[in-house]
């Protein structure tokens, strides 16, 4: 170690070398203060790259757990859609979620044993003169009384008396009462001839000959009467019965029907009714109001060597309507241009789900109404598929807006609106804020977060119901009188061709209509059908629906 009091001492050339060792020394020091820096760079260098590595792990990781989320969502709703009851109804704490599949087969299993019982119990019946009867039991629970037969029923009498009224002491037998025991019965389609005879009047005078004229009917010179016709396009078109099983039907009832004849049948009223469609359609647009929705159906072609797919659109006025009507559309495509061919010039309020065909039509001034059912089922299938808390939190919002709804039902418009504008409003405020809270802690594109945008995207629609009385919270209306097509589709799988769908349109619409309205679509197709030939075009509208009467009150 270099002791300066030596420097002194020290000669000039001991002092160079001491000076050469020193900056020696210095350098040395530089160069390994540089190597340290950098050794120093090149780690630093390394903790970056780590530390990219590891946010790039982590974004891959949160990808990874958003898509495993995404799909244990998609693989838990198609085993609900596949295996579970289709009901968006939640199951009530402590009570049963669904209801036995077989309650119809234990109660024909409980009458099977109540009959066998009762057979042992006769056939073990004491046969003895002295034998001691069985003490009657009495029953832990009282028997249900059975309703009564209706009255309007007409009723058949059969009566049973005893062989003889001479007493076993040779004294007259007395008529003191009588019991009478009512059962119902039922006889299949029973076929009868209806012979339409007119007499021939002449003048022997002047050689007159005077013959009532011909009454009109549908088909002219044709076997069915409405009354057949009738029962064939409710069979068809409400009760979803392939012509080939109506076939079987009246060759069961003793008359051979053949399939061709039963479709030129269904063909000819197609045509008659279709006025009543037209009519009935152009009605509807006088509506503020209307209910929107399609639904796919088959249709074959020819040519391509399969069926080729089309929908059937439908519009409804709302259920409180002063006049309650559905008119289905059959269309080749799902195209807006349909939808907007069938609403041209009509301004108001339609409501329907979120399919972009229906865009067009509110930039050209018809207010959007969202449907709060569809809002409802994103959360319903999370809350399904994941026990998702912030699912059953919405679910919570959405059913105290229906709690309101199901206490306003026979409100009038006014009314209603009043009363949502009081409680709805404050639920609809509430839930909007929770949402925007909540979505902001979300990860973009989970489950939740798509559920939640559905609903924060079309806010505006959902909310319309708050603005005006008329307007309803949800299109179920509309999609309950979709259903009876689905059924139907079960049963008939395609249309035969465009003009067979139309047809079949323009009949499903007449046959819903007057279920709307309370009438039995078979009755009223059958006195439609009588009155058609002869009835004004310009008074159509008397045949509607909403407006008809039977031909004997309107005489």
């Amino acid at each position: 170690m270099l002791n300066t009091a030596q420097l002194p001492q020290m000669s000039h050339a001991q002092l160079q070398t001491l000076a050469a060792q020193l900056l020696s020394q210095l350098s040395d020091k530089e160069a390994a203060i540089h190597s340290a820096q950098q050794l120093l760079v090149s780690k630093d260098a390394a903790i970056h790259a780590a530390q990219q590595l590891l946010a790039a792990k982590d974004q891959e990781l949160n990808w990874r757990q958003v898509r495993i989320e995404q799909l244990t969502h998609e693989i838990a709703l198609l085993r609900r859609l596949k295996f579970a009851a289709t009901s968006e109804r939640l199951a009530s704490a402590g009570g049963p979620e669904q209801v036995g599949l077989w309650g119809a087969d234990l109660d024909a299993d409980l009458a099977a044993i109540e009959a066998e019982l009762e057979a042992l119990r006769t056939a073990l019946a004491p046969e003895a003169q002295g034998a001691a009867p069985e003490p009657e039991r009495s029953s832990p629970k009282a028997t249900p009384k059975r309703a009564a037969l209706p009255p309007h029923l007409p009723r058949t009498v059969v009566t049973h008396e005893p062989q003889s009224s001479v007493c076993g002491c040779g004294a007259e037998l007395q008529r003191v009462g009588e019991d009478v025991a009512e059962k119902l019965d039922y006889t299949p389609g029973v076929f009868t001839v209806l012979r339409h005879v007119r007499g021939k009047w002449a003048c022997r005078c002047c050689q007159t000959l005077i013959q009532a004229p011909v009454p009109a009917h549908v088909i002219d010179k044709g076997i069915p009467s409405a009354a057949l016709l009738a029962d064939v396009l409710v069979g068809k078109y409400a009760d979803h019965l392939p012509l080939y099983r109506q076939e079987d039907m009246y060759a069961r009832a003793g008359v051979a029907i053949p399939r061709s004849t039963l479709s030129a049948w269904v063909g000819r009223c197609g045509v008659a009714l279709q006025p009543l469609a037209d009519a009935l359609a152009e009605l509807i647009k006088g509506s503020p109001v209307l209910h929107a929705d399609e639904t796919p159906v088959q249709m074959l072609d020819p040519g391509a060597g399969k069926t080729h797919r089309s929908y059937l659109w439908a519009y409804a006025t709302a259920a409180d309507a002063p006049v309650r009507a559905v008119v289905y559309d059959f269309c080749t495509s799902r195209s807006g241009q349909h939808v907007r061919a069938f609403l041209q010039g009509w301004q108001g309020t339609l409501v329907c789900d979120d399919y972009s065909a229906y865009k067009a039509l509110f930039a050209q001034g018809v207010t959007e109404a969202g449907c709060m059912a569809h809002a409802r089922r994103k959360f319903f299938d999370l809350h399904a598929a994941s026990q998702s808390p912030l699912a059953a939190t919405a679910l919570e919002f959405i059913g105290r807006l229906y709690e309101v709804e199901r206490l306003l039902k026979d409100c009038a418009p006014e009314e209603r609106l009043r009363l949502r504008q009081g409680s709805s409003r404050a639920i609809m405020d509430a839930w909007h804020e929770w949402m925007l809270l909540q979505r902001t802690k979300l990860t973009a594109n989970s489950a939740t977060a798509r559920a939640m945008d559905y609903s924060l995207k079309r806010w505006q629609g959902l909310s319309r119901f708050l603005h005006d009385g008329a307007v309803p919270i949800d299109n179920n209306h509309i999609e309950n009188l979709i259903r009876p097509i689905t059924l139907g589709r079960k049963n008939w799988l395609f249309a035969g061709s465009e003009r067979a769908g139309q047809r079949a349109a323009a009949v499903q619409s007449l046959i819903q209509s007057a279920r709307l309205n309370g009438l039995d679509p078979y009755a009223y197709l059958k006195d439609v059908l009588e009155r058609l030939p002869t009835h004004k075009a310009r008074a159509i509208e008397e045949l509607l629906p909403h407006k008809w009467r039977p031909l004997a009150a309107v005489g």
